[in-house]
């Protein structure tokens, strides 16, 4: 369908995620209201949650605990009761066995929990934008849409299996190994958890030079996108006006920009691990320090010296992780709430309880004013009636609103003012999928699924017979073509029907209009696609096709519509002439300066 007098749409461009978790942190502006929709997702798997959360607190266990296991060895050792050892040995080696295995079970019931709640989520949310108002899809960016469904939805679904139970674990981590760490002596555990604040410090500071660095990174990197997507979509323009060499210099540009920055971004991304290795080796040197003072005091026995290295170890790294997993679940939130932003779209309004059953397709429009953004209007005081049965054409300059008569019609949009009837029930009274039933559209853009030319003719009627769907092909003269292909009406067609000629999309979207078998039929552009032959026996179809059906079509081309009963000349949303073909070259008006500009050769 052409795009005259829409909307524009607001575009977003969104970069790749940058490594080690260094990205920009997305946060979510009504966090609370997120969270409490998105745990409704997760109520539904309550069971598996209460699972996870039981893995993670044995796994905690176990790791808090092993190194107390490990104390007890080498005090044992240092106190030569070696007929204890292997008692000890073995609870060691138990505990560390069902830590591996809580993990691996951790893993498995977090990668369940994620995949069936996305599961769910992708569901719902593709279940709405089916449902959505075409309105809502002419005026956001088709690619903002389908990235909430694949990128946002993938950020959920990574959080919940690779951050939620890290965030768990290393919460109850720290509180474990803190308690324990005071138990057994509580001056080296304040000594040990000093570190914890210069690593805090450094975590924050260089975690805030780096995003910037991979922000600026993942700018570029969109940029560098941009420009590949565009010189390739657009490459038989380059080739032609020779630019190839204009086209390298910006490309090589962006890129030694991006190589630049991406050296510096990577060598602050490298740098985090080797200083926390610094920091914790601070901590060890202390532990190794005055623990063995407190050893030789008698305070401690040596082997609570080597539970709190294993400690200090065990305590500073789910710090680094639960700052990582954070920024996680902050973007996660915030993909969620653009998830929820579509839900909580409202759909459209397909209620009324009059049908077409017995509908003969007398259309009227009567007093209709409309506009696709408010202060900006499209159509004024539209006044038409359309007889059953009868064929009348829409002409006119782009943007004259001819399409969206259609748009109207067709209940894509619902008017400002006034009304529009068929057979004097009003549309609004008419349940959209019946009045969608009835009616049949051919648009000038042709669109077909992958799937079979079968499928894709009985797409408009799935209880259509063969016999049917033949007779349909032979009526829009798309038959012959079917039969020279190698698998005929079971040959597989590429995404959008690329394998075939533009010409063969139209006659087979023809076909699949026919096949619907309506009481009204609306050809936006239908023959701009196809050449003067077949547009001529497209034409001798349409006359068998039509009979008995009330029959609009929007054309350009106005050799098309010269038997049309009436032709309905319209200029900036109003009529300015109606008639047919040979009265109106009479009036020498308006449809007649569009005729003869067109068979003079110029645009109209």
């Amino acid at each position: 369908m052409s795009n005259e007098n829409k909307p524009k749409v607001n575009m977003r461009i969104t970069g790749m995620r940058g490594p080690r978790n260094y990205s920009a942190v997305e946060k979510p502006k009504e966090g609370k209201k997120t969270l409490m929709k998105l745990l409704q997702y997760f109520s539904k798997e309550l069971n598996q949650v209460i699972l996870l959360i039981g893995v993670v607190i044995v796994v905690v266990l176990c790791s808090v605990f092993a190194p107390s296991m490990q104390s007890k060895a080498v005090d044992t050792i240092a106190a030569g009761e070696f007929d204890r050892l292997s008692g000890v040995l073995i609870g060691m080696i138990f505990l560390y066995a069902l830590s591996c295995l809580g993990t691996l079970f951790q893993n498995l019931i977090s990668a369940v929990l994620s995949q069936r709640i996305v599961k769910r989520m992708r569901e719902d949310l593709f279940e709405k934008i089916v449902n959505l108002p075409i309105k809502y899809i002419d005026t956001h960016s088709h690619g903002d849409i389908m990235s909430r469904m694949t990128n946002d939805v993938e950020n959920i679904s990574n959080t919940v299996s690779q951050s939620l139970g890290s965030l768990v674990s290393g919460v109850l981590t720290i509180m474990g190994t803190v308690v324990i760490m005071l138990w057994y002596c509580w001056q080296l555990a304040l000594l040990s958890c000093s570190t914890v604040i210069l690593t805090v410090f450094v975590t924050k500071y260089l975690s805030k030079v780096m995003r910037g660095f991979f922000d600026k990174r993942q700018l570029i990197l969109g940029e560098l996108n941009g420009i590949v997507e565009e010189k390739v979509m657009g490459y038989k323009t380059v080739v032609a006006y020779n630019r190839q060499q204009a086209v390298i210099s910006e490309f090589e540009k962006s890129s030694d920009e991006l190589t630049k920055t991406g050296i510096i971004a990577e060598v602050f991304g490298s740098s985090m691990g080797p200083v926390m290795n610094v920091i914790n080796n601070i901590g060890f040197v202390i532990i190794a320090v005055f623990g063995g003072y407190f050893a030789i005091n008698g305070l401690i026995t040596i082997g609570v010296v080597s539970a709190f290295i294993v400690y200090a170890k065990q305590f500073g790294r789910p710090i680094n992780e639960i700052a990582q997993v954070y920024g996680q679940i902050q973007t996660a939130m915030a993909s969620a709430e653009r998830i929820f932003a579509v839900m909580d779209e409202k759909g459209e309004n397909k209620d009324g309880a009059a049908d077409m059953t017995e509908a003969r397709g007398v259309i009227a429009f009567k007093d209709v004013n409309f506009s696709y953004v408010e202060g900006k209007q499209v159509l004024y005081d539209f006044n038409l009636t359309v007889n059953a049965g009868s064929k009348v054409a829409l002409v006119g300059a782009t943007g004259s609103g001819k399409t969206t008569v259609v748009n109207l019609l067709m209940r894509f949009y619902d008017v400002d003012n006034g009304e529009i009837l068929i057979d004097g029930v009003n549309i609004k009274d008419i349940a959209i999928d019946e009045l969608r039933r009835n009616t049949a559209i051919v648009l000038q853009d042709t669109v077909l699924f992958s799937d079979t030319i079968r499928n894709n003719l009985k797409y408009s009627n799935l209880d259509a017979t063969d016999e049917e769907m033949y007779a349909a092909a032979e009526l829009s003269n798309c038959h012959d073509m079917i039969k020279h292909f190698s698998d005929k009406y079971d040959t597989m067609l590429t995404e959008g029907g690329q394998n075939l000629s533009q010409g063969q999309r139209q006659l087979l979207s023809i076909g699949r209009a026919f096949l619907a078998d309506p009481k009204i039929l609306i050809l936006d552009e239908a023959t701009s696609s196809v050449d003067t032959r077949t547009e001529k026996h497209i034409q001798d179809a349409m006359v068998n096709i039509m009979k008995d059906r009330t029959s609009l079509i929007i054309a350009h081309r106005l050799s098309t519509i010269r038997d049309a009963d009436m032709i309905v000349v319209m200029d900036k949303g109003r009529i300015q002439e109606t008639g047919n073909h040979t009265e109106l070259l009479k009036k020498k008006g308006k449809y007649y300066e569009l005729y003869m500009a067109q068979f003079e050769g110029n645009a109209t």
